[in-house]
Parts: C-alpha cells; sequence; structure tokens
C-alpha cells in the first residue's frame, strides 16, 4: 500500500489553465477556441459527465466579465475627461476583446474546479498523476 503524497489542487488549476487534461496534464481540453473535447486523449478523463455540468462555467465567465465592466467604467469615469459616447465607444470594444479572452479560460477553469472537488470526494474514478 503506498502513500503518495497528494497532488495540490492548484496544480489541476494550472493544467487547465495551459488548456491541458487537469488529470494528466498532457491531453488537450479543446477541439477548437472553446469547445472542450469529450474525453482527454491521453488518460481517458471525461470532461463533462453530467448534464449541466458546465453551468458553473457560465456564471464564473458572467461574474469576471461584469467585474471587468465595472473596474473599466469606474476607471474610464475617474480617470478621464470623455463625454459618455467616446466612452462607450472605448469601453465595449476592450469589454467584448476581454470576454472573447476569458471565455474559454473559464471553462478550463471550471473543468479544473470540478475535477478537483471529484478529487477531494474520492470519487474512484479521478486519479490524479503527477
Amino acid at each position: 500500500m503506498s502513500t503518495r503524497a497528494p497532488i495540490p489542487r492548484t496544480v489541476f488549476l494550472a493544467r487547465a489553465w495551459r488548456r491541458r487534461c487537469p488529470q494528466c496534464g498532457e491531453g488537450l481540453l479543446f477541439v477548437r477556441y472553446a469547445k472542450l473535447h469529450t474525453a482527454c486523449a491521453t488518460c481517458g478523463l471525461v470532461y463533462r459527465r453530467e448534464p449541466g455540468a458546465m453551468t458553473g462555467s457560465m456564471y464564473l465567465s458572467a461574474i469576471v466579465t461584469e467585474l471587468f465592466a465595472a473596474l473599466l467604467v469606474l476607471v474610464i469615469f475617474f480617470g478621464t475627461d470623455l463625454e459618455p459616447i467616446p466612452s462607450i465607444a472605448i469601453a465595449l470594444p476592450l469589454l467584448l476583446a476581454f470576454a472573447y479572452w476569458w471565455l474559454p479560460r473559464s471553462i478550463a477553469l471550471w473543468t479544473a474546479i470540478e475535477y478537483a472537488t471529484d478529487v477531494s470526494n474520492d470519487e474512484p474514478w479521478a486519479a490524479p498523476r503527477a
């Protein structure tokens, strides 16, 4: 019976941030821009195991994007003397670019969060690899 030290949960997040499988760190998460593979080609981890599994990703994406929008509005309002129309003309493209950039990252991070939760719950199929 081996007693290996548990892998820190931050490893799963770091792997996902690099768009890799949170379990093995080798398989790719995405088929294309923001479309998850069904499972890891290397270790076989199924990324979406149940209906609604990615709902958390939707909320994570919305919350972070809204926080970015609020920060952007505050910076433009307090940091410039721009009128409303030029402010919107600057803020809207920046917000859309951020949302586009953030979407696959929120999906990847949520996949890692779900996996870390399953590891913490000692799910029999969750087998972290160093």
